[in-house]
């Protein structure tokens, strides 16, 4: 009994003093835990729509450490890893004890290190808490910190850190950071060959890089090739295959798109690890290219903006701030896109717009491009020629300026910058001055991409679209009045489909504008199909002259190129909305068939005490009307011309609404067959059609 009695109390004392011990360790463990805080430190990406890299940012001691993890890495190169690093890595829990003790045993019998035990726990160790040299008690510091790190994370979490953490030679650090600057790709899908190249750096990165090291790495790659364990993962003869691949020999800059883009994302969200853009990278490259290209051919000083963006969403898909952000000769840190300049003739498909809506004109309608003052304003033609009895179509796709500042007189020079706040863009005007006809031809401030806005809107059938900041603004359809009505955005549409390309352009089935500001110091181009929008903006950043800078012959090639480089294929325009017809200027109604102004400014054929007259739709005319996407009739759209507001409709003797300013209104038939539409001015005065709904 004496004897049991004594081996109790020794068991327990022993276990007392496990417990001790282990208690001790573990004290000392919490104590003094591996710095994994810092191991979290990794380079700001900036991302576009699809997750793509668009530009990443060096980390505060200039390393390109790119966030890597398991999912991010092609898995055979996961395999081939594992298999020649640490074989038993999902077995041991930070020291492999049987590697470990073959490296002692062939140390003590060769006198000399003859194969290593470096788990990838113990390489991540060392990658967080680097110290000099390879002595013993830096090696028995790994290993106390592998097993502290293998309490703490898992076996994913370990493998992610060292797949963010290697080194792979200079400044890059990172299986993500080292194949796009050694193979230009993420590293999702490589080859046989590109993995184990991508397995053999981290050993020795310096003297194998293969910029400097050709020998050494194409020796090491041999290497992991030839590991059994590795051939056992790719079979022999992708092995044999894979060492015939030539490695690369210089490396590759990392992507460095949208750099204004990019540095706005950092100050909006900083701290935040990866941006997520509305950009599209391969729209981004293409628009990237033809601007660098562009400016080269245009000369020194000269610097391009471009913005393209979805119509419907009001998604930024591309943009560029300048012709090469590291120019300093053009001042390529300003981010033109954003910086007010004047518009040149950009705007005047607005005036049209307006003018088609309230039924003063038609496609057709003939308007005078002679010398003209308005009030001593004296607007002349780029050319300083003028082309006499023009129709409205042929006028606008001339761009002349005498004919525009007619119909903004006629319109209203404020009922054109109350549109432009319905789409929420914001002008600006000299100081103190109020709107007035020389707005029509570029008398104020607009930037790049409010321009683009309007002209979204413009696209988007007269709805106005709010353009995102390419971040994190929410873009969308604006709420609210329309910034034109369809079939005046048709009409304004339709013309500018028609405008000849600029020499050596295809027609694309590109609708688009050009502008050219005073003195040359601005040309512009805006274009859109029928998904989206690009504007083009060509000048000094100092707003300096440049001798023959004119929008059509700078800026729309520009505009031309860059559809074509977008990625995007060409979307046909949208179909005309019901009631938008081309009426041939014999069948006008005659108070259509010209456009003139008395001395005072006011419509001599139309508005000045005329009586009411519909201009749309005309006598007799069959109407077949479209249906919404809820399966209802679409409204016909009905347009008067002269009297003298307010005015009542009535449909087959019915009112249609109360009273109203507007020339324009909408009525909605109860079902096919003849009826009759009527109009009554403020003294009485009627216009009656009948036409047929089919």
């Amino acid at each position: 009994m004496a004897i049991w009695r004594k081996v109790c109390i020794g068991l327990v004392a022993a276990a007392g003093i496990t417990a001790a011990a282990a208690y001790g360790l573990d004290a000392a463990d919490r104590a003094f835990p591996p710095p994994l805080e810092g191991a979290a430190t990794v380079s700001a990406e900036v991302l576009d729509a699809d997750g793509q890299l668009l530009r990443a940012f060096a980390t505060p001691e200039g390393r390109w450490r790119l966030k890597a993890t398991t999912e991010d890495v092609d898995p055979q190169f996961l395999k081939m890893l594992v298999a020649y690093e640490d074989r038993r890595f999902y077995d041991h829990g930070g020291v492999d004890v049987m590697a470990l003790g073959r490296a002692a045993y062939q140390l003590v019998t060769n006198g000399r290190i003859v194969s290593g035990a470096s788990t990838l726990s113990m390489q991540v160790a060392r990658l967080i808490e680097p110290r000099d040299g390879r002595s013993f008690s830096s090696k028995l510091l790994q290993i106390v910190r592998a097993v502290q790190i293998e309490r703490r994370l898992s076996k994913q979490d370990i493998l992610n850190l060292y797949l963010t953490r290697a080194p792979y030679g200079g400044n890059l650090e990172g299986v993500r950071a080292a194949s796009l600057a050694y193979f230009g790709k993420e590293p999702r899908r490589l080859t046989v060959s590109q993995a184990a190249l991508l397995v053999a750096l981290p050993q020795l990165p310096e003297k194998r890089r293969p910029d400097r090291h050709l020998a050494a790495a194409e020796a090491a790659r041999k290497r992991v090739l030839s590991r059994m364990a590795v051939v056992d993962v790719i079979g022999e003869g992708e092995a044999e295959r894979a060492e015939l691949s030539a490695i690369p020999t210089r490396r590759l800059q990392l992507p460095a798109f949208a750099a204004h883009l990019a540095e706005a994302a950092l100050r909006k969200q900083p701290g935040v690890i990866q941006h997520k853009t509305t950009l599209r990278r391969k729209a981004q490259q293409g628009l990237e290219t033809v601007a660098r290209e562009a400016a080269a051919k245009l000369g020194p000083k000269v610097s391009i903006a471009m913005v393209m963006a979805d119509v419907h969403t009001g998604e930024i898909v591309a943009e560029v701030g300048s012709a090469d952000y590291f120019d300093t000769s053009r001042s390529g840190w300003i981010d033109m896109s954003r910086v007010y300049r004047s518009p040149g003739s950009t705007l005047k498909p607005f005036i049209y717009g307006l003018a088609f809506e309230q039924g003063i004109v038609a496609q057709e309608t003939i308007i005078e491009d002679r010398p003209a003052d308005f009030f001593g304003y004296r607007p002349r033609n780029f050319d300083m020629t003028y082309q006499g009895d023009v129709s409205v179509r042929q006028a606008l796709q001339l761009s002349l300026n005498v004919p525009a500042v007619r119909l903004l007189d006629a319109v209203g020079a404020t009922r054109l910058m109350v549109r432009f706040r319905r789409g929420e863009v914001q002008t600006l005007l000299p100081a103190n001055e109020t709107p007035g006809l020389a707005i029509g031809l570029g008398g104020l401030g607009i930037t790049l991409k409010d321009l683009v806005q309007l002209y979204a809107g413009l696209a988007n059938r007269g709805k106005p679209v709010r353009l995102g900041d390419g971040i994190r603004d929410i873009p969308g359809e604006i709420d609210g009045e329309p910034l034109l009505e369809p079939v005046a955005a048709w009409h304004v549409a339709d013309i500018l489909s028609g405008v000849v390309p600029p020499l050596g352009a295809v027609q694309r089935g590109i609708a688009y504008k050009t502008g050219t500001s005073y003195g040359y110091r601005d040309a512009w181009s805006v274009g859109f199909d029928g998904n989206y929008v690009l504007g083009v903006w060509v000048g000094r950043p100092d707003n300096g002259a440049v001798p023959g800078l004119t929008g059509f012959a700078s800026a729309a090639p520009i505009l031309f190129e860059g559809f074509a480089k977008s990625g995007f294929a060409i979307t046909a325009l949208p179909r005309a909305p019901s009631g938008a017809i081309r009426i041939q200027q014999a069948d006008l109604p005659i108070s259509q068939r010209r456009f003139s102004m008395t001395s005072s400014g006011l419509l001599a054929s139309s508005t000045r005490e005329a009586a009411p007259q519909i201009i749309y739709p005309p006598e007799g005319a069959r109407v077949e009307l479209g249906s919404l996407a809820s399966g209802e009739l679409m409204p016909l759209a009905l347009k008067l011309q002269g009297g003298r507001a307010p005015f009542r409709w009535l449909a087959n003797g019915k009112p249609l609404e109360e009273a109203s300013r507007r020339r324009t209104a909408q009525w909605l038939p109860d079902g096919n067959g003849y009826s009759t539409l009527t109009v009554i001015d403020a003294i009485g005065r009627a216009a009656t059609v009948r036409v047929f709904i089919e």
